[in-house]
């Protein structure tokens, strides 16, 4: 779960990470009396107009503006921001709609650096990840100077070290002994955070030092990992549901995992695993899965329908593939699912099934007696082949 740079700010404030002072803004009309109240309040005759969507690089994409003009230079930023269409590399071509603004305090930088914590999967760690290169995209810098990126992994029994903060500030070129113990602090405060909020990931792009030598988190990301989501009811009160996929959050609602993607083909799958396998020989063969789906093993016929009612629902599925191995799932109930979304919605795409496991023969039956134009395919591979055909042969 992504929350914006507002609210993450706010949770760091709690932890006694600086950040700059700020307001939310609705509407173009709050916009003027923030900035005179934070121009009062911090005797800086400048305030940034950032816009507020669960994507990075706002920057680039026109959505972060400093406004020199006052209240007046603040509202005009705000017309020019709020409602628009913002394209960064993270939205698409499509982009997402500005419809919060956050109203910051301008800051004298001197140094601009990045500054992230994740969990590193592979060494089972969570690792804080540093560079000099602070605002840029750290991808870029990944792949173009390496040796500009600092990685330390931290001992979940022994927690982060002073040393490891330390090691990060002298890596990072920070002086001054009163700059380091605010940086340290900092990194402390941050790694706190992280393991209080459950969060997946926690990026600040850039972490400045100012000229009078604070360490402020001038941009705050931060994700929240799902699977802590029972222990943090208050996460409900931080979700923008119009930054999320409406289907995602349909199937979120009625138990089912989803994921958007960008192919054509559609799959049903019972289990994480099997579904990543569907995947990834549909692209074998050619072809490109519009989502991962997951129905899970204790599905009902309900959570079928509306598990074939999602996919069918979009314009960019041009074929649909229900791969079901049935342990704890039972193929009659993914057969009367599918056959019941597909009357209700009209199957107007190629659909393959195939169906294995408990009750396999009953779930045949139900989908050969149900008049659709169902194929149904004998094993994975020849269902991937299959649909894949058929899509292609649609297309062309």
């Amino acid at each position: 779960m992504k929350i914006h740079e507002y609210q993450a700010k706010q949770i760091f404030a709690r932890y006694g990470v600086p950040v700059p002072k700020g307001e939310l803004a609705l509407t173009v009309a709050e916009v003027g009396p923030i900035a005179e109240r934070l121009i009062a309040e911090t005797k800086i005759p400048v305030t940034v107009v950032k816009a507020q969507i669960h994507a990075g690089g706002r920057g680039k994409g026109g959505g972060v503006k400093v406004a020199k003009g006052g209240a007046a230079g603040a509202t005009a930023l705000a017309q020019e921001i709020l409602g628009m269409q913002l394209v960064t590399k993270q939205t698409g071509p499509a982009g997402q709609k500005v419809r919060r603004l956050y109203i910051e305090q301008g800051l004298d930088i001197a140094r601009e650096l990045y500054l992230a914590l994740l969990v590193d999967r592979d060494a089972r760690r969570i690792a804080i990840i540093a560079s000099t290169e602070g605002g840029m995209d750290i991808e870029e810098v990944a792949h173009s100077a390496p040796e500009k990126i600092i990685t330390i992994h931290i001992d979940p029994v022994l927690g982060l070290a002073g040393y490891q903060a330390r090691k990060l500030a002298y890596a990072l070129g920070v002086g001054g002994k009163e700059t380091m113990k605010a940086f340290t602090k900092a990194v402390d405060a941050l790694y706190r955070c992280f393991l209080a909020e459950d969060c997946s990931m926690l990026e600040i792009n850039p972490l400045v030092v100012t000229k009078t030598n604070e360490i402020v988190a001038l941009d705050a990301k931060v994700t929240f990992d799902d699977n802590a989501e029972f222990r943090h009811p208050e996460w409900e009160a931080l979700r923008d549901i119009e930054e999320e996929d409406p289907v995602e959050l349909e199937a979120k609602r009625a138990g089912l995992s989803y994921v958007s993607l960008d192919g054509d083909i559609g799959c049903l799958v019972n289990g994480a695993g099997l579904a990543m396998g569907t995947m990834d020989i549909i692209q074998h063969y050619g072809g490109s899965p519009a989502n991962f789906l997951d129905v899970g093993g204790g599905a009902t016929q309900e959570q079928v329908t509306k598990a074939f009612r999602m996919i069918l629902s979009s314009p960019k599925v041009k074929g649909i593939f229900v791969n079901i191995f049935g342990g704890i799932m039972r193929c009659d109930i993914v057969a009367a699912g599918v056959v019941a979304a597909t009357k209700e919605l009209g199957l107007k795409v190629p659909l393959v099934v195939r169906l294995e496991g408990t009750n396999v023969e009953q779930g045949k039956k139900i989908l050969n007696e149900s008049g659709l134009a169902i194929q149904a395919a004998g094993s994975m591979g020849e269902g991937a082949q299959m649909i894949v055909a058929a899509v292609r042969g649609k297309a062309a």
